[in-house]
């Protein structure tokens, strides 16, 4: 009994934490509520977030905000075709004081890191933040060093620029809890944009510590969800792979992270348990990015975000 007092007085904090947040933010960064609410998950729930928009639409300026909001060590990668995975990770120098070597720690050692245009750099360069989003720690000259906790990569690309850029493989791509697409604000926000910056710049608050987001995160494993719930995620993920116009559906690892992500999203909305609007909410982020479909599909004008749409509505949803 005292557990589930415990974890219904979590959910009340998480609860607070997303509507401070929302509206803290809210205040500097127009029309993009979806977007802040589905990195707050995201973080909750120990994932990594890829924002694809086109330049100009706030992501940088989302990043550096909702981690002063978290009170999370930020730092910023600006992704190029020659940076080298030494750039990232960091390396050994000789100090010939004491000759011996020492770490010159790179800038992925922070809690929340914003890799900007990941796509621009070449593979071998993404590679080295494979290790560090799927495992938490970096490896340096044969010396596996542990990161910051918490830790959070949110990286942007740029859906529509081909030259100069490198696609992002499949198993980075998996790596990635959502996809979030970061669009045009509608016109009423536009304009509402545009006289905010003839206002005084807003500063950002912190709101909570690194410490209550890894408590939130422990929280997540003990959100409820009864069996069906579990049934349901994977006939979601099993469907992907059957529908005619794809060619590569979800992976078993998409499952694990649905069902991680739709109790994040429960406990940030008050709940100590989590329900199919839960999972209906979180799927399309989490699907799109690892559905791969058919080309004859592609040229016909389907778009994956149709077909996973499809997928949400033809997988029956059972009374629990």
């Amino acid at each position: 009994m005292s557990n589930t007092i415990n974890l219904q007085s979590v959910a009340q904090e998480a609860n607070q934490l997303r509507q401070d947040v929302l509206s803290s933010l809210s205040q500097s960064l127009v029309d993009l509520e979806s977007v802040i609410e589905q990195v707050l998950i995201a973080t909750i729930a120990q994932g990594h977030v890829l924002l694809e928009g086109v330049p100009g639409t706030a992501k940088t300026t989302l990043c550096r905000t909702l981690a002063t909001a978290m009170g999370l060590d930020f730092r910023r990668i600006q992704f190029t075709p020659d940076l080298l995975p030494s750039d990232v990770t960091g390396t050994k120098i000789l100090d010939q004081a004491n000759s011996r070597f020492v770490l010159q720690a790179g800038p992925i050692f922070c809690q929340l890191l914003l890799a900007d245009e990941l796509n621009r750099a070449p593979a071998r360069t993404q590679s080295a933040l494979l290790e560090a989003m799927q495992e938490s720690q970096v490896t340096i000259e044969g010396e596996t060093l542990r990161l910051p906790h918490p830790f959070i990569v949110l990286a942007t690309q740029n859906p529509v620029e081909q030259e100069g850029v490198y696609r992002l493989p499949e198993a980075q791509l998996d790596r990635f809890l959502f996809r979030v697409n970061v669009g045009y604000p509608d016109r009423d926000s536009e304009i509402d944009l545009l006289e905010l910056q003839e206002s005084p710049p807003v500063e950002t608050e912190q709101l909570c510590e690194p410490e209550q987001i890894l408590k939130l995160q422990r929280s997540v494993c003990n959100v409820f969800g009864k069996k069906e719930m579990k049934e349901y995620v994977v006939d979601l993920i099993r469907e992907t792979r059957l529908h005619r116009d794809v060619l590569l559906g979800a992976s078993p690892r998409a499952g694990i992270y649905m069902l991680r992500a739709a109790r994040a999203r429960a406990l940030l909305y008050g709940k100590d348990f989590f329900s199919h609007e839960d999972v209906q909410a979180i799927a399309p982020a989490v699907l799109e990015h690892r559905v791969i479909i058919r080309p004859e599909a592609e040229l016909s004008g389907r778009s994956v975000s149709e077909i996973v749409g499809e997928v949400i509505r033809s997988v029956p949803v059972r009374d629990v």
